[in-house]
């Protein structure tokens, strides 16, 4: 497969670098960016953390707002980004350009209903895809960890839920914990899934961390803030530390005093995030 280069910038003594391909799981052109740290460039093989994005970003958002690239070069961490959803003049979007469903709003699912169903395939995407093509074209091991916030948090925490063998840990911020109960996660679930709240539980949190065998449980972090405007009726983390702890799930749930749902929250914690990754490659 072919990736072409569409920007480079050197950062933190590596390189921020955005690249455009043809997706087979999308049937659309998509775009991600990397950070390369120096080691990947001076031949080391690295780890990658894959991040998710949330409702309304691309590629772009993390990289140009989270402040990773210190701590991550410093650590020999690669970072890589995809876009949120297929995005293009042929996919389809929502009729009423509504911010929480169609383009720039994905959920990482495989979408089974009309129109979605052609091109809204992120979670093959996300599992397979670019993977292969990270592990192909760059100095990066096999060792993947998963990160997102908010739609992206959902998308880290559920992916690492269903492939435990493929994560070494996972980690998110304000992320939809039980998206199958919450507006956001019906309104996405019922248009790319359908009307049965059955198809629905297989990219639910709650419901996978209640069913993951304890031989495959994979270390979890998830930092909310606690004035974030979409903690109680979007986010709803209860349910799902109620199960972890439960099922005594190696998570570490943080709720942090006077923070929000923004890039300022996340940029405060980046770091630890960061850390705790590293320690578990």
């Amino acid at each position: 497969m072919t990736i072409q280069l569409i920007s480079e910038n050197k950062v933190a003594g590596g390189l921020h670098q955005q690249f455009e391909f043809d997706s087979v799981a999308l049937k659309s052109t998509t775009r991600f960016a990397i950070f390369l740290p120096p080691q990947a460039i001076q031949g080391q093989s690295v780890p990658v953390i894959y991040w998710l994005s949330g409702l309304t970003c691309s590629d772009e958002n993390f990289m140009q707002k989270a402040g990773a690239f210190k701590t991550a070069a410093k650590l020999g961490l690669c970072i890589v980004a995809p876009d949120t959803s297929p995005r293009g003049e042929n996919i389809p979007d929502d009729t009423e350009k509504s911010y929480d469903f169609g383009v720039g709003a994905g959920f990482y699912v495989n979408a089974t209903q009309k129109p979605w169903a052609t091109h809204y395939h992120m979670y093959d995407f996300i599992v397979d895809e670019l993977p292969n093509v990270i592990e192909n074209h760059f100095n990066v091991t096999a060792q993947r960890a998963l990160a997102g916030h908010s739609m992206g948090g959902h998308g880290a925490m559920m992916i690492g839920l269903r492939n435990p063998d493929c994560y070494s840990s996972i980690s998110a911020f304000s992320p939809i914990c039980q998206p199958s109960q919450c507006p956001w996660g019906i309104k996405a679930f019922s248009g790319y899934l359908g009307a049965d709240p059955e198809e629905w539980r297989a990219y639910d949190s709650t419901e996978l961390i209640k069913a993951i065998d304890s031989n495959q449980f994979v270390p979890m972090l998830v930092d909310q803030g606690d004035k974030d405007n979409f903690l109680a009726e979007q986010l709803t983390p209860e349910p799902f530390i109620d199960v972890a702890t439960q099922r005594d799930y190696p998570l570490t749930f943080r709720m942090q005093e006077g923070y929000d749902h923004s890039y300022y929250f996340i940029s405060s914690f980046i770091d630890d995030h960061l850390h705790f990754h590293h320690q578990h490659f």
